[in-house]
C-alpha cells in the first residue's frame, strides 16, 4: 500500500495543529516547518476544512486550527477520506484487464492485506500520533513558537 503525498500532507497539517494547540497557524508556517510547498498545502487545508477536521478564520489575524479534538480524528477514517484510489492492484479496479483475475489467488490475498492495513489504522487517533511524551520534541522539530 502506498499513501499519497496528499494523505501524507493531510496528516502533517493535523499533527502540526494538534501540537500547537488552540493558537491559529498559517499555511505558510506549516509549509515552512515541513519545508514543503505552500500551494500543495492550500489544497489540503481546503479539503480538511470542508471535511470538518479544521476550521479556517479569514482576515488579518486569521489562520487555521483543529475543529475536532485529536481524540476524535481517526487515522483510518482520514486515510479513507483522503486516498482517491485504494486499488492496490489492477484487479481491484473497474478497468481491470488482467486475464487471470477469475482464477488468481493474489486478489484475495491483497484484499485481506488491505483490510488488515485499514483495521490497524482504525485503532489509532491523532491523539496517539502526538502523544504527550513526544510533544516537546515535535514542538522543537517543527519550530513552533
Amino acid at each position: 500500500m502506498h499513501i499519497t503525498r496528499y494523505t501524507d500532507y493531510s496528516m502533517r497539517v493535523l499533527i502540526y495543529l494538534a501540537v500547537q494547540g488552540d493558537r491559529l497557524a498559517t499555511i505558510q508556517e506549516i509549509a515552512d516547518s515541513y519545508d514543503i510547498s505552500k500551494n500543495h498545502l492550500m489544497k489540503v487545508v481546503h479539503q480538511l476544512n470542508k471535511k470538518g477536521y479544521i476550521e479556517t478564520i479569514r482576515g488579518k489575524n486569521g489562520g487555521i486550527r483543529l475543529h475536532m479534538a485529536p481524540e476524535e480524528i481517526n487515522i483510518g477514517v482520514l486515510v479513507r477520506e483522503t486516498e482517491q484510489d485504494m486499488n492496490i492492484v489492477e484487479c481491484f479496479s473497474s478497468s481491470n484487464a488482467c486475464r487471470i483475475t477469475p482464477v488468481c489467488g493474489l486478489k484475495s490475498i491483497f484484499a485481506e492485506a488491505l483490510k488488515a492495513f485499514l483495521e490497524t489504522l482504525d485503532k489509532y487517533t491523532l491523539a496517539d500520533v502526538v502523544q504527550s511524551q513526544h510533544r516537546p520534541q515535535l514542538i522543537r522539530l517543527l519550530q513552533i513558537a
